[in-house]
């Protein structure tokens, strides 16, 4: 990805933090804060209209009025140091010696993969075309891509063909990324046929991590993936909801705090 289309991801991703956060945005105060021209902003604005992910109006736009699933290319740069902590401290509890890990996608599973890039001992399992195109060009990483149907908001192959590959492999640990998890509703995510995938990747592990940031702590979305007790920890950061960390404790879950 070249220095330019970066750039661009870094910006659509903080110009829908803005409109999470406030609801709306101003080209003139939006362009000054990331240092770009209005022109440029509104071209910014208008990708992001195509996409349905806000609305335009004269001087501005607003938020959808609906929640949405931002796809992963405008979510890798938020909360980066906070997803680098989560994947540092979800490895160390890693075996020596060889060893099945399996990662769904998403951006904070993207972490840990670089974090295992360098083993020499593990066989890796993903259904994430991003992760897989990373661990492909480290030939000491036996790598397992998992078959199916591409889904672009999560760079994910998904559905029958790849719930069937994962139905014949055996995995030690599984790193499980996720939109929500919570005592209410356990393992979640925006999408059905994505959350069947993974709830088939999850029962074959003999041990699951959640890694996710504070932002999806007590965060309940559409589709069920596994209820809390296939969960052996969850990996997040100091700024997760205290009270949901102790009630996921009590409800079983292991809960690492990754320091910062």
């Amino acid at each position: 990805m070249t220095t330019r289309s970066t750039r661009r991801s870094e910006r659509m991703s903080a110009i829908l933090g803005r409109l999470t956060d406030s609801g709306s945005v101003h080209v003139g105060e939006l362009a000054r804060s990331l240092g770009v021209s209005e022109a440029t902003l509104r071209r910014d604005l208008a990708l992001l209209e195509e996409q349905r992910l806000l609305t335009r109006t004269h001087g501005g736009a607003l938020a959808q009025d609906v929640a949405y699933e931002l796809p992963v290319r405008y979510r890798d740069g938020r909360h980066r140091d906070a997803k680098r902590a989560i994947a540092r401290a979800a490895v160390r509890g890693l075996p020596s010696g060889p060893h099945v890990v399996s990662l769904t996608g998403g951006t904070t599973t993207s972490e840990v993969a670089r974090r295992l890039s360098d083993r020499t001992d593990l066989t890796i399992v993903t259904n994430a075309l991003n992760i897989a195109m990373d661990l492909v060009l480290r030939p000491r990483v036996k790598l397992i891509v998992v078959g199916g149907v591409s889904r672009p908001q999560s760079y994910e192959l998904v559905g029958p063909w790849a719930e069937e590959v994962l139905s014949g492999i055996n995995i030690g640990t599984a790193f499980v990324g996720v939109d929500g998890v919570s005592v209410a509703g356990g393992l979640t995510t925006h999408d059905e046929t994505e959350a069947r995938t993974n709830r088939a990747m999850i029962a074959r592990a003999q041990r699951v991590v959640v890694v996710a940031d504070s932002t999806k702590v007590g965060r309940v979305t559409l589709a069920r993936m596994a209820d809390l007790d296939r969960v052996d920890e969850l990996v997040t950061d100091g700024a997760a909801d205290a009270a949901e960390l102790d009630a996921l404790r009590a409800a079983g879950v292991r809960v690492t705090v990754a320091p910062l």
